[in-house]
């Protein structure tokens, strides 16, 4: 493919604030300077340089930030190395709630669908349940792990929580009671992310063991194996419909450094796999229909490079690079035109999908 650089020639008008004037009192204007690669219609790839305005908000974390989930269409919740949950309006720029109660890094956060709860996932080996109207406790805790709790997922109809760790466990619980129903163990098994399928009572899971699993909820047993890879698995998510789930693999140079599609229904099949990070693939999403004319998924990477890809033919359409922010840790869909991206060392990226130039991704936003 021919590779073209050319720069933007549309500058924003003069009149941008610039670093040094507050605005709102929490938020900085100023000019972002960021490349990406844009794969035009014809096939032609362009490498551009973008300058748009970019706003800073107050920061939601003092350091590294694990994970971010969307609460709802306005707010996300956020853990990290500083041991903080952070309830963020990303609209306005204001840190709505803080709840503290770990002693350690916070490693997952899953939101209860349609509510004001939300769970949070620690080093500390235990997880905890908060509430944004309520007190600044938690509302449970759940103890039970020997290890990091690296997987976290809530049931459909919010009843249950299933938790995993490095400890080779999952364990199902009553989210009302606060007790353990369920315990299950495999060998090697080192949890790195969980997720429930919607409308049923199937999880999905991803280990270190380079294997995806299907657990049925009800006696907490393996329902199937995906075959396996040739890498780490690190994360993984499941559509709208249930019919299909991403994982994402470790690696470095390129190898491995893949997202695969996979069926969920009865053939379970591969259908197929999404290369080109340089990376640790470390989270997906699959993006709102809305946003395309075609179904499409995006991925981030440790290689600080966001992806927005063509879900049925395994194009890359976009390629975001946020420089100067370390491994890409976490992504979630904000609301159907936002994204939000956590990161090593920038905090909380706020993305926007823009059509103005065919399906394109930028920065709008960091906090």
């Amino acid at each position: 493919m021919l590779l073209l650089r050319c720069q933007l020639k549309r500058a924003l008008p003069q009149q941008v604030l610039c670093g040094s004037c507050a605005v709102m009192g929490k938020l900085q204007s100023k000019l972002k300077h960021s490349t990406y690669k844009y794969s035009r219609p014809d096939g032609i790839i362009e490498e551009r340089i973008q300058t748009k305005a970019f706003q800073e908000y107050s920061p939601a974390h003092v350091d590294t930030v694990s994970v971010v989930a969307a609460l709802n269409s306005d707010l996300c919740v956020s853990g990290g190395k500083d041991k903080a949950v952070v309830v963020y309006n990303w609209k306005t720029g204001n840190v709505v709630k803080r709840f503290r109660g770990h002693d350690r890094e916070i490693t997952k956060i899953a939101c209860v669908p349609k509510s004001n709860q939300f769970f949070s996932a620690s080093r500390d080996r235990t997880v905890m349940m908060w509430d944004l109207h309520g007190s600044s406790q938690p509302r449970q805790q759940f103890s039970g792990h020997a290890m990091v709790v690296t997987g976290l997922a809530v049931s459909p109809d919010s009843s249950q929580l299933c938790t995993g760790s490095r400890d080779n466990t999952l364990l199902l619980w009553d989210v009302g009671t606060g007790r353990c129903v369920e315990r299950a163990s495999v060998s090697r098994n080192l949890v790195t992310h969980l997720c429930w399928v919607p409308r049923e009572p199937y999880i999905l899971q991803t280990s270190e063991d380079k294997t995806i699993r299907l657990w049925d909820s009800r006696g907490l047993q393996v329902a199937h194996i995906f075959p396996i890879k040739q890498h780490i698995q690190t994360y993984c998510e499941v559509s709208e419909d249930g019919h299909k789930c991403i994982s994402c693999s470790s690696g470095f140079g390129g190898e491995g450094c893949e997202a695969t599609l996979w069926d969920l229904r009865q053939t379970r099949n591969r259908i197929c796999e999404y290369k080109g990070h340089f990376q640790t693939v470390a989270s997906c999403v699959f993006l709102p229909r809305a946003l395309a004319l075609m179904p499409v998924i995006a991925t981030s990477s440790h290689d600080c490079n966001v992806k927005i890809w063509n879900q049925d033919t395994g194009a890359c359409l976009f390629t975001l690079s946020l420089d100067g922010s370390g491994p890409l840790t976490s992504l979630a869909i904000g609301d159907t035109i936002s994204l939000l991206c956590a990161s090593f060392s920038r905090g909380i990226h706020l993305l926007r999908v823009d059509h103005s130039q065919g399906l394109q991704l930028r920065e709008v936003a960091a906090f």
